[in-house]
């Protein structure tokens, strides 16, 4: 029916991210219904390194009352999922097995568009929780271009951050609390 409702004024124009986030609101309009008539608090579900990238969808995912893992970057949030199975099964093992995907067209895959997690999560580490400078981080061995994509997305994604659930706060830098950056006035980081 969205897609309906927008199609003249979509008209001649390829699909794109515009239909995927549509699908990922609609999830949001619905959780928020749910959560409104029932009483109940939508758990956001970014976490730091989808946040960090703008890898989210303001009013989709990023909606809810409560980010619960929005200070832990991907590899930290299997780290500890895996810890809550030590005793018991809770997480189904098909959650570690599979390519993380954001699931809003077929076969997508996160490192269709991010790189590997455990790649991005450590320059993220050095450049959010160490404040490394992006050159001291190239220096480390990491490629430069990739250390100047993500420093990049990190600074053009702080709008979605500012408005974002209230997180909690696990680590040194947390988004909203330790860490805020201008969102206006051209700011970007020297690369």
């Amino acid at each position: 029916a969205s897609l309906e409702t927008l199609q003249p004024a979509f008209e001649g124009k390829p699909a794109d991210l515009t239909e995927e986030n549509i699908q990922a609101r609609l999830r949001g309009v619905i959780l928020m219904a749910l959560s409104n008539k029932f009483n109940r608090l939508v758990l956001s579900t970014g976490n730091k390194s989808e946040l960090s990238m703008g890898y989210c969808t303001l009013y989709g995912d990023m909606c809810g009352g409560l980010a619960v893992i929005s200070d832990l970057l991907k590899t930290q949030v299997y780290e500890l999922s895996r810890y809550a199975n030590r005793h018991k099964r809770l997480i189904p093992e098909n959650v570690f097995v599979k390519a993380p995907s954001a699931e809003l067209r077929p076969d997508q895959k996160d490192q269709d568009s991010l790189p590997p997690y455990d790649v991005l999560d450590a320059v993220l580490k050095r450049l959010i929780e160490e404040n490394l400078n992006p050159d001291d981080i190239v220096r480390e061995g990491f490629n430069k271009n990739l250390v100047a994509r993500v420093t990049r997305a990190l600074d053009l994604s702080e709008y979605k951050r500012r408005q974002m659930a209230p997180g909690l706060k696990v680590t040194p830098k947390a988004f909203g609390v330790g860490r805020r950056v201008p969102v206006a006035q051209k700011y970007q980081e020297d690369i």
